[in-house]
């Protein structure tokens, strides 16, 4: 193996982790505020991170040349709405004590972009593909049939916000840091007025009187950042196969940190359901192996 794919898996490996564990432990850390006002700093910071990087990294001519297109706009504002549906989702799911939940999500959502991939772009579906996906369907199925109440919706919320978001970028060629830079400004007019709304009604906890809680609060930003740096240069040095191999680190530590270290409650019924799960990720992982 060239030492390219190495440091390209290397790093996809530690974007994984850094979603899979380091965000899981600081977002439920700063929980306490509510998980909206949490939403809207990592909005807010999000975007003042972004602007930071493309600065420093000359990027500002093609952050303009893609707003000058208006197919870009037209695209990058529905898939900000939807990485906006992505991260309040998830932020709720872990204020909420519901991480496992979201860990299932992330163990469909390459499955669903899989699907997706085949209704929107006809791309190929081979036979260990389709039963990954029936696998899926199964899976939630079981839990309506078994135990409506142990439907993890957060989990499926988050898994088709992220995977129609997956969906909606590649219908357009543009720089992942650049496009959520734009993605976060049409956001951040939203996490604005909402934060205005907390100040006014006395709610907020980001306070001059309390400058260490307001620099933890500014992390939000670097904390979203750093690891979509990390995972897409990974994808860059070894493609697309093995980074979506590596992915699987993110809910698998979730899942791990929701069920061991924050002690979630989980059923028999999502037991059976996570079980069949794994199964599909084993026939979905084994296929990307082969592709590789």
């Amino acid at each position: 193996m060239s030492s390219d794919f190495n440091k390209g898996l290397i790093l996809t490996s530690l974007g994984s982790f850094w979603w899979g564990f380091i965000g899981v432990i600081y977002f439920e850390l700063i929980s306490f505020i509510g998980y909206t006002e949490v939403i809207v700093h990592r909005c807010l910071w999000t975007a003042v991170a972004l602007i930071i990087t493309t600065s420093l990294l000359s990027k500002w001519n093609s952050f303009f040349s893609t707003v000058n297109d208006k197919k870009n706009l037209f695209y990058l504002f529905i898939s900000g709405f939807l990485i906006f549906s992505n991260w309040s989702v998830w932020i709720y799911a872990v204020a909420t004590n519901r991480i496992i939940d979201a860990s299932f999500g992330y163990f469909i959502m390459p499955i669903m972009s899989v699907l997706l991939g085949f209704i929107f772009f006809k791309e190929e579906l081979n036979k260990k593909r389709i039963i990954s996906i029936w696998l899926v369907i199964f899976s939630i199925l079981y839990l309506i049939f078994f135990s409506i109440k142990a439907i993890p919706w957060v989990g499926i919320l988050v898994a088709i916000s992220w995977a129609l978001y997956n969906l909606v970028r590649k219908k357009i060629n543009v720089p992942t840091d650049i496009g959520l830079l734009i993605e976060s400004l049409f956001i951040l007019p939203i996490a604005l007025i909402v934060f205005y709304f907390i100040i006014k009604n006395g709610n907020n906890y980001f306070d001059i009187s309390n400058p260490p809680l307001m620099l933890l609060l500014t992390l939000a930003g670097p904390m979203t950042v750093i690891p979509l740096f990390l995972y897409v240069r990974g994808v860059e040095l070894c493609g697309l196969g093995p980074t979506g191999m590596v992915f699987y680190i993110t809910p698998t530590l979730q899942f791990l940190l929701g069920y061991f270290y924050y002690n979630e409650e989980f059923s028999l019924n999502k037991f059976v359901s996570f079980i069949i799960i794994w199964i599909a990720v084993f026939i979905y992982l084994k296929d990307l192996y082969e592709k590789n």
